[in-house]
């Protein structure tokens, strides 16, 4: 009888512990869980050695393997979209001048590669056109929209049919309320900022997903947009683009990591099961 009571309170205790791992396994929060698929975004392309913002640069981030390519979109005088981070073409070509000011046979003459070796000399200032058709079916495109307009951009991204396949960032409210009342199904990505501001995007615009930076990837911030379905994707640039604060994004809830050291981040990734 005593060995039937043994056997008895046995079976109990392994079926209270089974049902107890499978509670905390359901309440597990998505931070807690291992992802599976760690997106790579690719800083103004795989630009390490090569003229970033390029079609070089593009070309290296999917050889790679990389899931995003960050892009500077900005706007020329005769309407056309050029990619570029500056406001200027002073900092990575050999010319001077407002991009706003400049048509874009103009910025087509400047060397966009001559800066970083003589090997790359002849490097053009890509158009969006020219990004969009190198990036279609191979990469995602994380538009930095630093200076066009909602129709421009949309247009671009349909022509290529590339709206499902690229993440909007910009700098404004008026901005993305144009983008969502021309199309709802574009990924916009607005900037979290602070508790009020991300309280009202996810309200009014049903995020996809919501863009980091260092000083603002903390809780609750966190704990907001997981909760309201949205991905998260985090810049880990200068000092914190590391394999310890990848891991600590991670840790954290990122679905995403913006780096300029995209091989490394892969190598990371995949070494930890946390790429394909």
């Amino acid at each position: 009888m005593r060995k039937f009571h043994n056997e008895t309170y046995r079976a109990l205790r392994n079926l209270a512990v089974a049902f107890l791992l499978i509670a905390l396994t359901s309440f597990m929060s998505p931070a807690q869980s291992k992802p599976e698929h760690i997106m790579v975004i690719a800083h103004r392309g795989a630009h390490e050695g090569i003229p970033s913002n390029t079609l070089l640069s593009l070309k290296e981030a999917i050889r790679l393997g990389v899931d995003y390519v960050e892009c500077d979109i900005r706007t020329t005088a005769d309407n056309r979209l050029v990619i570029m981070h500056n406001d200027t073409v002073d900092g990575t070509t050999n010319g001077k001048g407002k991009i706003r000011d400049m048509t874009l046979k103009q910025i087509r003459k400047l060397d966009a590669g001559i800066k970083v070796g003589p090997q790359f000399a002849g490097t053009k200032v890509p158009t969006l056109d020219e990004m969009l058709k190198t990036a279609r079916g191979k990469i995602g495109i994380y538009a930095d929209t630093k200076d066009a307009s909602p129709e421009a951009l949309l247009g671009a991204l349909k022509k290529y049919n590339m709206l499902s396949h690229a993440v909007i960032y910009g700098y404004h409210l008026d901005f993305f309320e144009g983008v969502a009342k021309l199309d709802p199904n574009a990924w916009i990505m607005p900037e979290s900022r602070n508790e009020m501001v991300l309280q009202n995007l996810l309200h009014e615009f049903h995020l996809k997903v919501v863009a980091f930076s260092a000083s603002d990837f903390k809780e609750p911030l966190i704990s907001m947009t997981k909760q309201a379905g949205a991905k998260i994707y985090v810049d880990r640039l200068g000092p914190a683009d590391n394999p310890e604060s990848w891991q600590a994004a991670i840790d954290a809830g990122a679905d995403g990591i913006q780096t300029d050291h995209p091989a490394g981040l892969l190598k990371y990734l995949r070494d930890h099961g946390y790429h394909p």
